[in-house]
């Protein structure tokens, strides 16, 4: 089916086109992560099986010398590291921008406590302007601003002889690590609000309504299970992200995380008291027990800055409708418009 009102809604909402069925245009189309099936995925009640878990999936991935790990200055990717052989490659992202989030001292830490090879990348506006054509022809529908990050990174690593990376992405999402999205117990139509990413009427000038994609999450009393929003549909997009840029770059991935489940149900209470991961800081507790827990830092993309003075010009939106939106939502219209005009040069 071609709806391009349908997926310019939804890309702005969810960062991206969940059915693969709906495409913008005509000879275009898309995919999006498809989850591991049900009988790979082992339910968890202790750090002990996630450690075993953890090292069961490193061993069988694990190829020498041509294995890397993406490291942040978090727990998630910490963890990981923890687990592979002294010298393999660790990447840490560095945004070039006035007051842009720097975790890579962090990362360095966790890289000398592993005995790894450590080496930073600096991202900058022009890396986004000099892949983002790429990565549209090859997605088919625009994207995720960590896409451009992470192909830098694949291409990079390929140079290197990298051929497969290691990725600690899924935990927030299976562990109870978006604490802000499960600090309530949200109702229905405050849920929507606050988790579409940018409202699609409040950008496009023609647009659909999105509140029936989290129909399926609906629970009595104008609830919305949350919980299993952030596991699946969020879990997706979020990974969607990875294998469409590690594709592109010929990149076999791994993320050991996405292959376990919580085998009892989300203490929402321990989330709400400072606990986000509960689990996942247990482990990293006792595999790094001289280095306090972190918080939660995403991947550093510095759009505030790069964005700071970008406004919209084509007529599918709302004149100044920019205005008051942080960096990342405007790289969603910025990404949005990149697209609808290389589609007009007949360069898609």
């Amino acid at each position: 089916m071609i709806d391009k009102k349908y997926c310019m809604s939804h890309y702005l909402a969810f960062r991206f086109i969940k059915d693969e069925n709906i495409n913008f245009f005509e000879n275009l189309k898309h995919t999006v992560y498809k989850s591991h099936p049900e009988n790979e995925i082992t339910p968890v009640k202790t750090v002990e099986e996630m450690d075993r878990i953890i090292r069961q999936k490193i061993e069988e991935f694990y190829l020498p010398n041509k294995t890397a790990i993406l490291l942040s200055g978090g727990m998630d990717s910490a963890i990981l590291a923890s687990y592979l052989p002294k010298g393999t490659k660790a990447y840490t992202f560095k945004c070039i921008a006035d007051g842009a989030i720097d975790e890579t001292e962090r990362a360095r830490i966790y890289a000398q406590k592993a005995g790894l090879d450590h080496e930073i990348l600096e991202m900058r506006w022009e890396d986004f302007e000099k892949l983002t054509p790429e990565i549209l022809k090859a997605d088919g529908v625009p994207f995720h601003s960590i896409e451009v990050q992470l192909l830098k990174a694949a291409k990079h690593a390929k140079s290197q002889g990298i051929e497969k990376f290691i990725i600690g992405d899924s935990a927030d999402y299976v562990f109870g690590g978006m604490d802000k999205l499960l600090s309530v117990d949200w109702d229905f139509d405050s849920f929507v609000k606050r988790y579409n990413y940018i409202e699609p009427s409040s950008a496009l000038k023609e647009y659909v309504d999105v509140t029936k994609e989290y129909e399926k999450f609906r629970l009595s009393n104008n609830k919305i299970d949350f919980v299993r929003l952030t596991q699946s549909d969020m879990l997706t997009e979020s990974l969607s992200s990875y294998s469409d840029a590690f594709e592109i770059a010929g990149i076999e991935f791994l993320d050991p995380y996405s292959y376990m489940k919580m085998a009892e149900p989300l203490d929402l209470t321990r989330v709400r008291n400072g606990e986000p991961k509960y689990m996942v800081r247990e482990l990293f507790a006792k595999r790094y027990p001289d280095i306090p827990i972190p918080d939660k830092i995403p991947m550093p993309r510095a759009m505030n800055q790069w964005l700071k003075d970008y406004g919209v010009s084509r007529p599918e939106f709302i004149p100044d409708c920019t205005k008051d939106m942080t960096g990342d939502q405007k790289w969603l219209c910025w990404c949005l418009e990149q697209f609808l005009n290389m589609y007009d040069k007949g360069e898609l």
